[in-house]
This record gives C-alpha cells, sequence and structure tokens, in this order.
C-alpha cells in the first residue's frame, strides 16, 4: 500500500503532455458546400507532427501538421453534382462533418449594397416564406478590420429556409437561387460583404506597397496612423466637452449631442488597406470557389481615376491568392443616385462607372451587370435586388455555364463617326437593325449630351437608324467633337437592348477627369 501510494504521487508530480484536438478552419463543417470538379481544400491546426487523415466518398488523403501546427490536403475532385456526403479527420480526435453536398460555391462581396440583407429587399414576405431550398446553403463571414491575418472567423454553414435567409444577402442570395434553379444543382454561397468598405481594404497591404501607383495612398494612411497619439489626445479633450455638454442638456430636458467619433476606430475599420483582407478574406482564400461577385465602387467614387487601376489589381490579387486560375468575376456598377440630372454635369458616379467598365477590357472572365435604372434617388440602397441579381446570374450562366439562349451582356459604345454636324455611335451587344433598340417610355433615345471643341456638353437629339446606329446632334453645335451618355449621378436616360439590358453609359472624349490625381 505505501509503494502504490508513492507511486501514485510520482506520476501526479511529473509533468503531463496534453495533446490538442485537431481542429477545422470554420468554412468546414456541417452543411458545406464543396465546389464540383476542382481540387478542394481542406485546412486546420493541430499540434506539430501530429498525423491526420482525411476521407470523403471513398477517397482518402492523410498529411502531417507542421512545426506551427497548420495542415492541408488536397481532396480529389468530386465530378458528381449531390450528396450528402461525410466528410471525417482522424487524429488524436475524431471530426465527422454531416450533410455535405458538391455543387457551385460563389463567394458574394463588397460593401453595403451587397450586404444588403433579404429581409431588407422588396417583397421580403414573400421572398422569405419561399425560401425552403435545402440544397442551397448560406455562410457569413463577421466583419474584423485589422492588420494581421487572420486563420479563422466564427460562423457555420445554415441550410436555406425561411428562418434562415433573412439576415443573408439579398443579391447574393437571389443570384445563387437562380443558378441553383437553372442547373438543379447544389449552391453554397459565402456572404463577406462590408457596408462602407473601400476597395483597398479587400487587397494585401504588402502588395499594394510593392506597387509605386499606390504609394500616394499609402502614404496618406502612413501619416493618420502616425497622427493617431495626438488625434487621440484631442479626442478625449472633445470627450470631456462631450460629457459636459450632455449633462447640461440632459439638465434642460434637451437631446444630448452626438458623441465625438474614436479616430482608433479608423485603424479597424472598412477603408483601412489590407484590413479586410486581413480580417475577412484571409480566412477565406482558398476554399474551393467557381468564382466571385462584387457590388462595390460608391466609397471610392471620389477617387474614380485611381479606380481604374485598383479595382483590376484588387482582381488579379485575389485570384493569384485563390491559385485556382482566372475565376469568374463579375460586378454591379453603380446605381443611379442622388438628384436627377437634367442638366449636363461632371459626376464623380459617372466616372467610377467608367472605371468600372474599362476593367472589362483589362481583365479576362469579367461581366458587368448594368444597373443605371433600378437605383432610386433618394436612397443609397435601392431595394430592388432580384433584377440586380438576374443580371449577375445571366453573367454566369451564359459565359461560366455555357447556358445556349441567354443574353447577358448591356449594349455597349465602340466607336464613332462624324457627319457634318451629327456624331453616329456604333455599339456591341446589340442587334444591328433598328429594332435591336428598345427605348423606355417613350419612342426617341435620350440621355445624350454632345459638345464642340469647347468641352461644354449641351443636350442633344439622337434617333435610331436602320442598321441599328444612333445619331446624335444638337442644333446649337455646328462642329461636334463627342457625346456622352447617361453621365451624371442619376442621369434621366432610356436606351435598352431589345432584350431588355440596359445600354452602358459612356462618354466618346478622354477630357480630364475630375477625380484626377485624388488618392
Amino acid at each position: 500500500m505505501r509503494f502504490l501510494t508513492i507511486f501514485s504521487l510520482l506520476i501526479l508530480l511529473t509533468p503531463q503532455t496534453t495533446r490538442a484536438d485537431v481542429t477545422l478552419n470554420n468554412l468546414f463543417g456541417d452543411h458545406m458546400v464543396l465546389q464540383q470538379g476542382i481540387a478542394n481544400k481542406i485546412w486546420g491546426k493541430a499540434d506539430p507532427g501530429e498525423n491526420i487523415l482525411v476521407s470523403i466518398a471513398k477517397q482518402k488523403h492523410s498529411t502531417i501538421a507542421k512545426e506551427d501546427g497548420n495542415w492541408s490536403i488536397q481532396l480529389d475532385a468530386i465530378v458528381e453534382y449531390g450528396g450528402p456526403h461525410t466528410l471525417t479527420v482522424t487524429a488524436n480526435n475524431i471530426i465527422m462533418l454531416q450533410d455535405i453536398l458538391v455543387g457551385e460555391v460563389w463567394i458574394c462581396s463588397g460593401q453595403s449594397n451587397m450586404q444588403f440583407s433579404v429581409q431588407q429587399a422588396d417583397d421580403a414576405d414573400l421572398e422569405m416564406v419561399t425560401a425552403q431550398l435545402g440544397q442551397i446553403r448560406l455562410i457569413s463571414v463577421p466583419q474584423v478590420g485589422t492588420q494581421e491575418p487572420q486563420w479563422n472567423f466564427k460562423g457555420e454553414w445554415a441550410v436555406c429556409s425561411p428562418e434562415t435567409v433573412g439576415s443573408f444577402s439579398a443579391v447574393g442570395f437571389f443570384f445563387g437561387r437562380q443558378i441553383h434553379q437553372t442547373l438543379n444543382v447544389p449552391v453554397g454561397l459565402i456572404d463577406n460583404a462590408w457596408g462602407g468598405s473601400a476597395c483597398e481594404a479587400w487587397i494585401d497591404r504588402k502588395l499594394l506597397s510593392s506597387d509605386e501607383q499606390f504609394t500616394p495612398l499609402l502614404d496618406r494612411w502612413s501619416t493618420t496612423e502616425s497622427d493617431m497619439p495626438k488625434a487621440l489626445m484631442a479626442y478625449e479633450k472633445k470627450i470631456d466637452l462631450w460629457k459636459q455638454a450632455s449633462e447640461k442638456a440632459r439638465t434642460e430636458n434637451k437631446s444630448a449631442p452626438r458623441r465625438p467619433r474614436n479616430p482608433e476606430s479608423l485603424l479597424t475599420g472598412n477603408s483601412r488597406p489590407g484590413n479586410i483582407y486581413c480580417g475577412v478574406l484571409s480566412p477565406t482564400v482558398g476554399y474551393g470557389i467557381k468564382g466571385a461577385i462584387w457590388y462595390q465602387g460608391e466609397s471610392n467614387a471620389s477617387r474614380a481615376a485611381q479606380y481604374r487601376e485598383l479595382f483590376p489589381y484588387m482582381i488579379t490579387s485575389w485570384r493569384n491568392e485563390w491559385g485556382i486560375g482566372d475565376f469568374p468575376f463579375y460586378w454591379v456598377q453603380l446605381a443611379d443616385f442622388k438628384a436627377e440630372n437634367v442638366d449636363p454635369t461632371e459626376s464623380e458616379w459617372a466616372e467610377l462607372r467608367e472605371a468600372q467598365t474599362m476593367t472589362l477590357k483589362k481583365i479576362k472572365n469579367t461581366g458587368e451587370a448594368v444597373i443605371i435604372d433600378l437605383g432610386e434617388g433618394k436612397d443609397i440602397h435601392p431595394r430592388n435586388k432580384i433584377d440586380v441579381a438576374k443580371r449577375l446570374a445571366r453573367l454566369a450562366l451564359a459565359e461560366t455555364y455555357d447556358i445556349p439562349g441567354i443574353v447577358c451582356r448591356s449594349p455597349q459604345y465602340q466607336s464613332m463617326k462624324k457627319h457634318g454636324n451629327k456624331i453616329v455611335l456604333f455599339f456591341s451587344h446589340v442587334k444591328a437593325q433598328a429594332n435591336g433598340w428598345r427605348p423606355f417610355d417613350v419612342r426617341d433615345p435620350i440621355g445624350f449630351t454632345i459638345a464642340n471643341s469647347n468641352k461644354k456638353f449641351v443636350a442633344a437629339n439622337a434617333r435610331i437608324l436602320a442598321d441599328g446606329h444612333i445619331e446624335v446632334w444638337s442644333d446649337t453645335i455646328s462642329d461636334p467633337i463627342a457625346v456622352r451618355y447617361a453621365w451624371a449621378d442619376n442621369p434621366i436616360c432610356n436606351m435598352y437592348s431589345s432584350e431588355g439590358l440596359p445600354l452602358t453609359p459612356f462618354r466618346t472624349d478622354n477630357f480630364p477627369s475630375i477625380t484626377e490625381g485624388r488618392n
């Protein structure tokens, strides 16, 4: 007995080696969707040197955790759509993930118009009550702004239902529903949108700093960061004054003044370069996807000229990060917004739309959903999200999935010829005949302006020619050199293709932009 007691004490006093359970990134969970037809990557953390076995659908893969505890494997491509499958991870512990489908996975990114939820959109009650769609799966990534790359996030997959769909991205859901209903395959949607976010926040800051064209942008932020101690001291003084004013307002039964904004919120917010890349995008990079849809640009409108380079740079950086080739990337062009513009004007929003359209020629396998007709002057968040999603879905169905008979491209300006005091415009993605166009509401085209060498635009007349070209003129302009269409924050315009897609806003000139040089 004495010997057993001493032996037991020795065991208690001997340091014990505890082994951590193997874990997975939260993208891998019950109800997830694996991308069909590609070698999907699975990753997580474990003890250094731990043996890990992953199995699914008659395939098994093993690996050993690295010195930092990270591990990953590549599944063989699963060609058959459907499921459900079970994925098992065996190490010191066993993880079994149930109800896994194989289908089409899309990232839904951008700012508030992508974040805008189903329950906020038009006909929310009808859309939610009919959302019993078990083959659509949804997951959202929380908004975390940081300069330190994150490997995981808080979130889990949900089966689409009236109870789960309401808080999900409306554009994302309506897009995914159209894909599911057309192809009759499972669809997985990853919503990582962040309202008010700037494009540069979605890009690796180290990558931005390696390119000289973005030096002024990063220098501005470096100044903001280095000045933060002074800003915080000033903030503390403002808080003291605010407290005094609030107390006085309380005693006088008045409304309290607005609390000053903490400048430190800039450091964890959605505009600082690299913040969203590290906190939101990084934990998802590498997950098997088919492509991405994007609705953003409002926050960059004042720097539209810069966006011409920044936006395609972001797309390329994402593709390089994922390492699965030039996956489809489709975006929404900015809608009409603010007061309607009757007279010709310069416009930051028009320049941002132009920058988005320019990206089509710079980056392959991309597409643009034009929604110059779907906005609301009084609201930067138009509620009609289903038509936005349908125009995105047209691009995916026609060009990614090769479904015949689906028209997906809005008409685009191609070239011009001058004939006396008139300019004739030529377009792509529209039938070369008069009935290739369908002006809305009235018979004549509206929304065109024209200018001579003084670069001052005036409202123009326009008519559709028999060959589908459009002739533009003004009785006040005898020697025109340039034409613009829908060039305003909220233009009055009415041109559609016969298939119902709006003419892409454009200008024929390259006059200096009002946003040139802004960083």
